[in-house]
């Protein structure tokens, strides 16, 4: 039996009997970061008891598939894969996923119409972009919450109006108000939490590809591995540690935020920030994609779509002569209006 997007539910390929994935009951929780690291062999496990692990030579991707289904091509670079499947290695055990809901037909008709909108895009482009090829596949996500707490150190800038004297075109001297900022030194603590800061655990998708958000997180289940069956999972490539730091980066703005509305005043320097977090916690999810790659012109471009909500992104070439054209008209329309201003 395959999931099937349309059914939600496990259909049988020969007969086309429907069964319902027999999941865990509650929504799918949290392991402690701390504890995680500590205990790092304890957390891992194989994806399921009969999952296929195969290495792509092309771009260096790692995915498990179930049989029947078989690897044949690369999901992310299209390459043909040639190494021998094995069995799945032990990693970090997903918490929750997913499910597939566009069914792929849908996927096609997406991308089609993202294709149509590209501007400036070769018009070869329509015709040479593989939308058949276009493959099922579970991307590996950390999700991360954690509560922080920042000292920082920075200045305040008020705004005041003072009257000086300055000399016009005239050569006469005349008042003006000039607005100047009065700065203070600054420092404090900030607190604030933190949930669900996603952070894509593959490497060898172009980040364009993975900006497939907002994803609709309130509907995770529980992992099973029925929801693997018709579909490719890729292995995470950016462990525990490294997904962290990336998921502090993606907080820092925020921190940085609360801490010039702390500052107050008109304007805010920020010199220094030191955050500690505090009851860290981890999910490893698996969100569902439509990816594809195609080549044009000896490079590779992917693309994909969210099998939620039907976002598409992805990466695509220009075409010069187009854009050439445009300078040329954007020139000869300044050229015109120069010439009629001057007459």
């Amino acid at each position: 039996m395959a999931w099937d997007p349309g059914q939600s539910q496990l259909k049988c390929t020969a007969c086309g009997n429907l069964k319902a994935v027999e999941g865990a009951a509650g929504a799918p929780g949290e392991h402690s970061f701390d504890e995680a690291l500590a205990e790092a062999r304890a957390h891992q496990h194989r994806i399921t008891d009969s999952a296929l692990e195969v290495n792509c030579d092309g771009c260096g991707a790692v995915f498990a598939f179930e049989p029947p289904q078989v690897a044949g091509v690369c999901p992310f670079c299209a390459a043909k894969i040639i190494t021998q499947p094995k069995a799945a290695s032990p990693l970090v055990a997903p918490n929750a996923l997913l499910p597939f809901k566009i069914p792929l037909d849908g996927a096609r008709a997406l991308v089609r119409t993202w294709i149509g909108s590209l501007w400036f895009a070769p018009s070869a482009l329509k015709h040479m972009a593989q939308v058949d090829a276009m493959k099922g596949v579970y991307l590996p996500y950390w999700s991360y919450s954690s509560d922080t707490i920042s000292r920082y150190t920075g200045e305040r800038g008020d705004r005041y109006t003072e009257t000086v004297m300055q000399t016009n075109a005239q050569g006469q001297r005349v008042q003006r108000q000039v607005v100047r900022v009065r700065w203070s030194g600054a420092q404090g603590v900030v607190e604030g939490p933190f949930r669900d800061v996603l952070v894509v655990a593959t490497k060898v998708v172009d980040r364009r590809v993975t900006e497939l958000e907002p994803w609709d997180l309130e509907s995770l289940t529980t992992y099973e591995p029925a929801y693997l069956s018709g579909f490719q999972a890729q292995r995470y490539q950016v462990d525990l540690p490294e997904g962290f730091e990336a998921a502090k980066q993606k907080m820092q703005p925020t921190i940085e935020s609360w801490i010039r509305r702390d500052i107050g005043g008109d304007e805010q320097r920020v010199h220094t920030i030191e955050t500690r977090y505090r009851d860290v916690w981890f999910r490893h999810l698996l969100l569902p994609v439509w990816i594809g790659a195609y080549r044009f012109q000896g490079r590779v471009f992917q693309m994909a779509v969210n099998a939620r909500t039907g976002e598409v992104q992805g990466d695509r070439p220009y075409s010069p002569i187009k854009i050439a054209l445009l300078v040329v008209a954007i020139l000869l329309v300044i050229a015109v209006i120069a010439l009629l201003s001057n007459q």
